[in-house]
């Protein structure tokens, strides 16, 4: 395609304990729709979908990397971490050792990404706590307890469901928004990889080579 449709294509990474619907929210927000028993991921998955900001005029390309969050495949999936600009951190709202754990994956995160990356915490899962009064037993981590910490680290936070797309897109486009932030105060060094890359011909490029989406060595996926 000659003429992109797109002015910067920016890489996430999707980190977490397994079984807290990481699989889920990238299918939910690249195909619209819910697989309620994903295999489990092996190593990493990759999505990619275009995000719009209208009052912006503004396309982003968001390429992302479902990591696996067996401890097994840790090791492997780190080497995913480099080059992303921004990163959903997933727990499970109804799972308090997912939300304990997910202070090991921001350590993680930040020991390997960049360390402008722009992270948000979301609590998934949340149509299990709308269910009346079996839903207010099911909740392991009050929103509040989340928002805290999140606002302590320095991270963005939303619960959502992968289930009913609740607050999916707006997870990702919250990240995308301080992101571009981030790039309007020249806080990423363009002479390094910060997985955010101008399109050859938006206006203003810097001249950096196009990133593509082709997998690099090692990819694999269920």
């Amino acid at each position: 395609m000659s003429d992109l449709t797109w002015q910067f294509i920016i890489k996430f990474i999707i980190v977490g304990d397994a079984g807290v619907g990481k699989s889920s929210i990238l299918i939910r927000f690249t195909d619209s729709r819910f697989l309620a028993n994903p295999d489990p991921t092996l190593g990493v998955e990759f999505g990619s979908k275009l995000v719009h900001l209208a009052d912006e005029d503004k396309t982003i390309k968001v390429q992302i990397w479902d990591t696996a969050g067996a401890e097994q495949f840790r090791s492997i999936t780190r080497s995913y971490y480099r080059g992303a600009a921004g990163a959903l951190l997933v727990y499970d709202a109804t799972s308090r050792t997912s939300f304990n754990n997910a202070k090991s994956w921001l350590q993680d995160v930040r020991e390997h990404a960049d360390p402008n990356l722009t992270c948000i915490l979301v609590a998934n899962k949340l149509d299990l706590l709308q269910e009346g009064e079996e839903g207010d037993r099911r909740r392991a981590v009050t929103k509040e307890e989340a928002a805290a910490w999140a606002n302590e680290e320095g991270l963005l936070f939303l619960e959502g469901s992968a289930k009913t797309g609740e607050n999916i897109e707006e997870a990702f486009e919250s990240a995308v928004r301080d992101i571009l932030d981030k790039i309007k105060r020249g806080v990423f060094d363009h002479h390094k990889p910060s997985g955010i890359k101008p399109a050859r011909s938006a206006p203003g490029s810097t001249g950096l080579s196009l990133e593509t989406e082709e997998k690099p060595p090692g990819y694999c996926c269920t």
